[in-house]
Order: C-alpha cells, then structure tokens, then sequence
C-alpha cells in the first residue's frame, strides 16, 4: 500500500491545523472529492481559557456549539461534549458517499469513546480515508485508537501527498484518481 488510510497532523498549535484542515477540505471539494466531516471555528471571545467555539459540518454548513458558559460542577472545562455528539450524529449518512473524511480532532472526549468517536468508527469500518488532528497529550489513546495511523507535519504539500497516495491504493480510486489530479 502505498499509504495509510488515517491520518493525523501533529507538531502546530490548533488554530494553524485548522486553518490547514480547512483549506484542504475547500480546495478537495472545488476539485470534485466528496469531502465530509467537521471542522472547529472559533468563536473569537477574547480572554477565555478554553479555545472550544463551533463545530461545523462540512457538507451541511450547521454549526454546533462546543462552548460551555458555565462548566459542570465537577470540572473547570467549558468543553460541550453534547455539542460535539450532535456534530457527529449529523455526519451519519454522509460518511458512505464520500471520498475523504476530514475530522477537527481526536481529542479528550473521543479518547473516552465520546464525541466525535462514533465517525471515526464508521469511516474505518467503511474503508474511508480520515484526516484528523491530535495534540500531544492525546496521543496514546490516539495510538491506542489507531495504531497504524500515520502522523503528518502541518505542510499543505503533505497533505496533498497522503490523499494522493491513498486514493491511488483505494478500491474506488479508479473513479475518483484523475479528480485528485485536477
């Protein structure tokens, strides 16, 4: 195989990765690839601890909250894990269609089998490529998760190289491989 399936950016603060994620889920859907998943945006509040903001469903545009005013009694974290679960119910039916699934992250909540867990889940069992993030202190569940993920550094032109590579390995890549050269 001439690459793996899964994916995760490492080695950048959230914002870039993001940003990164982003544009490669934009410029993959211009070019024709059927692209779902969801993407974090901030919410842009000044002097909060927590960066959580909106998860936004790529193919739909609906926005969920991932932010919470006040956090429950038993933790500091502003973390929406309900949020998130919508987020990834809303993902359901477009896994199957599409060519590439982009998630903003493997992170706390997806660690203990929450969140957005249950697309990740789908897109392996479906033979999907998944393209995701991890921060560091994640990354033993995500390689408990996903221990034949490969990690990629934050370059635009790595990225390209691991689709192109994935797609060129994948059952439907016949149908889809001149779409990732355009």
């Amino acid at each position: 195989m001439m690459g793996n399936a899964i994916a995760a950016i490492a080695g950048a603060e959230g914002a870039v990765i993001e940003e990164l994620l982003e544009r490669a889920a934009t410029d993959w859907r211009a070019s024709g690839l059927k692209v779902c998943g969801a993407l974090a945006e901030s919410d842009r509040i000044a002097d909060r601890t927590c960066s959580a903001g909106f998860l936004r469903n790529i193919e739909t545009g609906a926005r969920f909250a991932m932010y919470l005013k006040d956090p429950p009694a038993h933790t500091s974290c502003h973390l929406d894990e309900n949020g998130i679960v919508d987020a990834c119910a809303s993902l359901s039916n477009q896994i199957a269609a599409s060519d590439v699934v982009v998630l903003s992250k493997f992170g706390k909540v997806e660690a203990v089998g929450s969140g957005l867990f249950e697309a990740f889940v789908s897109a392996i069992a479906q033979g999907k490529p998944i393209l995701t993030s991890v921060a560091p202190k994640h990354l033993y569940a995500w390689q408990r998760f996903a221990p034949d993920a490969v990690f990629i550094r934050p370059e635009r032109a790595l990225l390209e190289q691991w689709l192109s590579g994935v797609l060129h390995c994948s059952p439907q890549s016949s149908s889809i491989q001149a779409v990732a050269h355009s």
